[in-house]
């Protein structure tokens, strides 16, 4: 199995173990096509992003035990959607990113260069 590859291009960093994250619920921003969401981002939560993300429809914060799912609180690192991380960017609360630990299939919709500019 190929290694999977973060935006640096560099082998990729876990993101939580708790609270555990990722798509694969791994720790790790890995994907495969059955992502929709793509989340290959890497956050740093903070609560803005997070009031952010509830506002947009993805409760982020409630815990939902039937998911095994703890709710989220600002300084908990998670693998969000690409999408809603960058349209959380462009209206000023985009959050903190960790790099070495997001998926390389962030580039197809984020650029490097704004992912640079939230790096932590």
């Amino acid at each position: 199995m190929n290694p999977k590859i973060n935006v640096l291009g560099e082998p990729m960093q876990d993101c939580s173990k708790d609270p555990l994250t990722g798509w694969f619920r791994d720790g790790c921003c890995n994907t495969d096509s059955n992502d929709g969401g793509l989340h290959v981002v890497c956050c740093i939560l903070t609560d803005a992003f997070l009031e952010f993300a509830k506002s947009k429809g993805n409760d982020l914060i409630t815990p939902a035990p039937q998911f095994n799912f703890p709710g989220l609180k600002a300084g908990d690192r998670w693998c969000v959607c690409a999408r809603t991380w960058l349209e959380a960017a462009e209206t000023g609360v985009g959050c903190p990113v960790n790099l070495e630990a997001t998926h390389e299939e962030a580039l197809s919709v984020i650029s490097l260069e704004v992912l640079e500019l939230y790096a932590e």
